[in-house]
């Protein structure tokens, strides 16, 4: 049988809808609010998917002034939502929200780094299983608990420490993940400190996407990125954003044109900044 480990179309997913060996989680957020995503789930979903929460669910404990927004959740906790929603070694996950995979690559991205491999990102996402006419639920559901074990991938992830010392070292590639206008230091909203990390490259995670709100071929997104990473072996690329999040997207989108697995800085700019001493570019 397939193992889908990036990307699955909708018409994919509808051929295994009642599949007990396949889970569905609904990711879709809100930044007005973080009630929001749970509210649009419960008002209508892909049949028999769960939800996560972006806060409650794919992130850690905030320590002021010294994690980002998002920071990882431990491990175990982690393991513990998962087998909540009936993941283990041998589910397929498919993981979705509605916006371009901006949230669900997050998902997508820890569930690699607790060591699961077959996990994908729903391609055009809930508008794209809305426009095709596909089956909705409303109200909550579960799954059935499975044993999900945690096989935790440290290689995929530096820290702050780790990008201090690999930020100008051009064996390496530093990719600043957010809108050009906020790596530039224009129209900050979010975080307290505009700007980028010296020595970071800029490569908005939008740019994966096409018109219509889907992934780029692996093609276009191999050309798109073989300017960006150069010639640096792909584990020597680091992708970071606002507060780790939509970093994973450019990381998906990396091993969905064939290039391998890029790491996460996962504390990303929030964290970056809430040591004065750390430099910043404008």
């Amino acid at each position: 049988m397939r193992v889908y480990k990036t990307l699955i179309q909708p018409a994919e997913l509808l051929a295994h809808l009642d599949d007990p060996g396949w889970a569905i989680v609904d990711c879709r957020m809100s930044p007005a609010a973080a009630s929001q995503g749970r509210a649009k789930y419960l008002a209508g979903h892909i049949s028999g998917a769960v939800h996560a929460h972006l806060e409650g669910d794919l992130s850690g404990p905030i320590v002021p002034g010294r994690t980002g927004r998002h920071p990882l959740p431990d491990p175990a906790a982690f393991a513990k939502k998962a087998s909540g929603w009936g993941i283990n070694a041998g589910v397929q996950v498919v993981v979705y929200d509605d916006s371009g995979g901006s949230t669900a690559a997050r998902l997508w991205w820890m569930l690699r780094w607790m060591g699961h491999e077959g996990a994908a990102v729903l391609d055009g996402g809930w508008p794209a299983w809305q426009a095709a006419g596909y089956p909705v639920r409303m109200g909550a559901e579960t799954r059935a608990l499975r044993q999900f074990v945690a096989r935790v991938r440290p290689e995929l992830v530096v820290d702050a420490s780790m990008v201090e010392r690999i930020r100008e070292d051009r064996s390496w590639r530093l990719i600043d993940t957010r809108g050009a206008d906020r790596f530039r230091g224009q129209n900050e909203t979010v975080d307290p400190v505009a700007g980028h990390i010296p020595g970071a490259i800029s490569a908005p995670y939008a740019e994966n996407l096409d018109a219509g709100g889907r992934f780029r071929s692996p093609e276009e997104l191999k050309a798109r990125f073989a300017t960006v990473i150069a010639d640096a072996p792909v584990e020597r690329v680091v992708c970071y954003c606002g507060s780790g999040v939509t970093a994973a997207h450019d990381i998906l989108a990396i091993a969905h044109a064939g290039l391998g697995d890029a790491r996460l800085y996962p504390g990303s700019w929030s964290e970056w900044v809430t040591d004065a001493s750390r430099p910043v570019a404008r």
